[in-house]
C-alpha cells in the first residue's frame, strides 16, 4: 500500500507545464493525506490559466493510479484577471512597474540581448531601480550574460523572486529550464510564459523593466503589448540595408501597436582594433540616422565591434560594469542617458487602444485565430459589429 513518500516520488516526475522542473521541486504540492488507498493532494500553483491544472489533474491522476491510489486534488491558484470592457479600458499585469521598454529587432543576431544588458545596467549606474525579463524564449541568454548561469529563484509563496545581478533585478526562461533544453512551442504557449513571467514574479517596484523580446514581430510582442503599457520601443539592427529593411518593419510594429519609439541602436558601427584602438568602418556606419528620421525618432547609440564586449557576455561581466572607461561603455551610458531623458518627459501611455481580440491562449496565427479574424472580417464587411467590443458600431 502506497505511502507518502511513495507520492511524492511519482509526484516528482511530473513538471508542471511549461516548465523543465516538477512540482515538488516548485514546491507547489503543499499537503498529502493518506487513508488507505485514498489520498488528498493540496497544490498551490501559479497560474490561474484553467488548461494547467487540467494538465496537472490528468497527469497526477494517470500517476496516482500506478501505484493504486485513488487521489482527490485539490488547488489553490490566482483567480484570472477580471477584464472591463476592452473598449474603455486597457490591461496593467504588472502596476508597480513604472516603464516598460521593449527591446526589439526585426531579425536575430544584431546584438539585442547585448544591448538589453548593457542598458540596463547602464541605467541603473545612473540611479534607476531597473529590471530585465528575458521574454526571449528562444534563446534566453540573458543569465550568461549577467553571470546568473546555474542560479536558481527563490520561490516565495506561489511566486518567484528575480535574481540580481550588478544592480540590476533578472528574470528569465534560461534559469527556469534545463541548459540546452529546446523550446518548440507553438504562439500560444509563448503568450501565455510571457504573461506568467509578468504575473507570478515577485518584481519590485521598478522605474524601469527591459523586457527582451525574440526577434521579429508575431504573438509574443502583441502579447506584451496587451498586457502591460509599453512606454518606449527600442530597435536594434546593424548597419547593412538587409538589416535596416527588417529594422523597418519593427519599427513599423511599434507604430502600430501605439508604442513610443524612443529610438535606434546601431550594432557593429565600426570595429576598434584592441591593438591601437583606432575604429574602422567594416560593415558601414550612420546608415541608421535617416531610417531614425523616416520614423520621427533618434539614434540612442553607434556601438562599434569591440573584443570587450563579446568577452563581456560569454564571462557574465557586461562591458559597461566592468570596463566603464572603454569606447563602448561610454556609448552605452550615452545611450541610457537619451532613453531616461525619453521616458522621464514622456506623457502616461496606454494600451488600451491594443486590448486582445482574441479569445485568450487564442494565437493570432494559429488555424483557430486566423478562422476568428476572417468572421470579425465579414461582420465588418456586413455592416455590423466585429464581436471584439472595439466599439465599431
Amino acid at each position: 500500500m502506497a505511502n507518502i513518500e511513495d507520492i511524492k516520488k511519482e509526484l516528482s516526475n511530473i513538471k508542471y507545464p511549461g516548465f523543465a522542473k516538477s512540482i515538488v521541486e516548485f514546491g507547489f504540492v503543499k499537503d498529502i493525506q493518506v487513508n488507505g488507498s485514498e489520498a488528498s493532494i493540496l497544490l498551490d500553483i501559479t497560474s490561474s490559466a484553467q488548461e494547467v491544472e487540467d494538465q496537472l489533474r490528468k497527469e497526477i491522476g494517470a500517476a496516482m493510479s500506478s501505484i493504486g491510489v485513488n487521489a482527490t486534488l485539490s488547488f489553490n491558484k490566482p483567480q484570472a484577471p477580471k477584464q472591463q470592457s476592452n473598449s474603455t479600458s486597457g490591461q496593467n499585469m504588472a502596476p508597480q512597474i513604472k516603464k516598460v521598454v521593449m527591446v526589439s529587432s526585426g531579425k536575430g543576431g544584431v546584438g539585442k540581448s547585448t544591448t538589453t544588458v548593457n542598458l540596463a545596467i547602464a541605467t541603473a549606474m545612473q540611479g534607476k531601480r531597473v529590471g530585465i525579463l528575458d521574454a526571449d524564449v528562444y534563446g534566453p541568454n540573458i543569465p550568461r550574460m549577467m553571470g546568473l548561469n546555474g542560479q536558481e529563484p527563490e520561490i516565495v509563496g506561489n511566486k518567484a523572486k528575480p535574481l540580481n545581478a550588478y544592480g540590476v533585478d533578472v528574470m528569465s526562461m534560461g534559469v527556469l529550464m534545463e541548459e540546452g533544453q529546446a523550446l518548440i512551442w507553438r504562439g500560444a504557449m509563448i503568450m501565455k510564459a510571457i504573461q506568467q513571467l509578468l504575473r507570478d514574479i515577485l518584481w519590485e517596484e521598478l522605474d524601469v523593466l527591459f523586457i527582451d523580446m525574440p526577434p521579429g514581430t508575431g504573438d509574443a510582442q502583441l502579447t506584451l503589448a496587451q498586457s502591460v503599457p509599453v512606454a518606449a520601443g527600442i530597435n536594434v539592427t546593424t548597419p547593412q540595408h538587409v538589416a535596416l529593411d527588417d529594422s523597418r518593419r519593427s519599427l513599423d510594429m511599434f507604430k502600430k501597436l501605439h508604442i513610443p519609439i524612443a529610438g535606434i541602436v546601431e550594432n557593429m558601427s565600426g570595429f576598434i582594433c584592441p591593438s591601437c584602438n583606432t575604429e574602422s568602418d567594416i560593415f558601414g556606419m550612420g546608415t541608421c540616422e535617416e531610417l531614425a528620421s523616416q520614423y520621427n525618432t533618434q539614434v540612442l547609440g553607434n556601438l562599434p565591434i569591440e573584443p570587450a564586449i563579446r568577452e563581456g557576455g560569454d564571462s557574465g561581466k557586461p562591458v559597461t560594469y566592468f570596463n566603464p572607461e572603454s569606447v563602448s561603455a561610454k556609448r552605452y551610458m550615452m545611450a541610457a542617458e537619451k532613453l531616461i531623458n525619453f521616458i522621464d518627459n514622456q506623457d502616461e501611455v496606454s494600451n488600451e487602444a491594443i486590448q486582445p481580440t482574441m479569445p485568450a491562449g487564442v494565437s493570432a496565427c494559429s488555424t483557430e485565430g486566423q478562422r476568428i479574424k476572417a468572421e470579425q472580417e465579414a461582420a465588418k464587411k456586413s455592416g455590423g459589429s466585429c464581436g471584439t467590443g472595439c466599439g465599431c458600431h
